[in-house]
């Protein structure tokens, strides 16, 4: 068998990231991955650990004392949240409108849940009168949906059912993996029990962290499982003693770098101003849409309910939607995203997520999107 000893980093090009994920990353994020590395129990380190803590619950806007960084994407994120709190039976309602209220509902059948869902058509959000009607009629241990679903664009209106779950008993878990840093997530002004995020979409880390946080109420539940968290690596009632306490407990080996990265990112976002983050995506997205209306295309997102930093448009009639993006990618250096399940060759999704949210990038990607056109 040949071998080879090629270093291909060493023709990677730099490509601009305006698709579902992930995003542009800043320099100083850059320069913080390659930190000289600390031991994972170095007393400086937790230093780190417990800056970012705190970084996060800033931009979580929550004091949850569980408020850590998982190893992993953003669906190791999903998948911590529903594995702690989940035991064969429990009853748990996923509000669905796209991708990933789908992969939720695959994650809490995996686990044994007895899964009630309620299904939106794709491209418009879920109603809140009706899932006022559901509660009234049911309990469940757990009401979980998607605030930013990547898959169609749409945002949900995570607040309003935040208030209908608080006048029950159960535990309100949200995704956040493309709102957070992009637009308001109020944690505990929303009564948000569980929720996670990821790194890649707006706070314009690398791939590889997930942002978790657990309320009081939620952690106590925890603590009274009747058996183990059935996944090891993401048991939370264990990694607890590694990111609290004067004495940490040795758990996994932490990424290290990527929790400097995270660091730097967070310090970012938090400098600009959140409510300046979020004016800035808002701003952007309004340019973007009105330069592709202007060549003609359509949203495939009502205004009332768009995300600022997924863009769903309309393939028009008669394009090649994927020679488009390979035209984009090969000649522009530009990547956008493909529709997902149903919406596959019927939509494009950009992205203006972080640092790829810049008046300069919706130049660039209209310019190059109406010269192909």
């Amino acid at each position: 068998m040949q071998t080879t000893n090629q270093n291909l980093l060493n023709d990677v090009e730099e490509v601009l990231l305006m698709g579902p994920g992930p995003s542009m990353v800043h320099e100083s994020v850059y320069k913080a991955l390659s930190v000289s590395t600390l031991g994972h129990l170095d007393p400086y380190f937790i230093q780190i650990m417990d800056t970012v803590k705190e970084q996060l619950q800033q931009v979580f806007q929550s004091s949850n004392r569980l408020t850590i960084p998982m190893s992993g994407t953003g669906s190791a994120g999903m998948e911590t949240s529903f594995v702690n709190f989940i035991e064969p039976g429990d009853p748990v309602l996923i509000l669905i409108n796209g991708v990933f209220g789908m992969r939720q509902k695959d994650v809490a059948e995996r686990l044994g849940a007895k899964v009630d869902t309620m299904e939106y058509e794709w491209g418009t959000p879920v109603l809140v009168d009706e899932v006022e009607k559901k509660l009234r009629q049911n309990n469940y241990k757990i009401v979980a949906m998607i605030h930013a679903e990547t898959s169609t664009g749409v945002a949900n209106p995570v607040a309003e059912v935040g208030e209908l779950v608080k006048r029950t008993d159960s535990l309100y878990l949200v995704d956040t993996v493309t709102s957070l840093g992009g637009m308001e997530v109020a944690v505990d002004k929303w009564g948000i029990d569980i929720i996670y995020s990821g790194t890649q979409k707006c706070l314009s880390c690398p791939p590889g962290i997930a942002p978790v946080s657990v309320s009081d109420r939620a952690v106590e539940i925890l603590r009274n499982r009747e058996a183990k968290v059935p996944n090891w690596y993401l048991d939370l009632t264990m990694i607890i003693n590694y990111w609290e306490g004067e004495k940490r407990v040795y758990h996994h080996t932490a990424p290290i770098n990527m929790i400097y990265a995270l660091h730097q990112s967070l310090f970012n976002v938090i400098d600009e101003g959140l409510e300046n983050a979020w004016a800035r995506h808002l701003k952007n997205h309004k340019i973007l849409v009105s330069g592709l209306e202007d060549m003609g295309l359509t949203m495939f997102v009502d205004p009332g309910c768009r995300l600022p930093m997924l863009n769903a448009v309309v393939v028009p009639d008669g394009v090649d939607e994927g020679i488009v993006r390979s035209r984009l990618r090969q000649e522009y250096r530009i990547e956008i995203g493909a529709g997902l399940g149903p919406m596959a060759g019927k939509v494009w999704r950009i992205g203006l997520m972080g640092e790829t949210c810049r008046p300069e990038n919706v130049e660039r990607i209209l310019s190059a999107l109406k010269e192909i056109l």
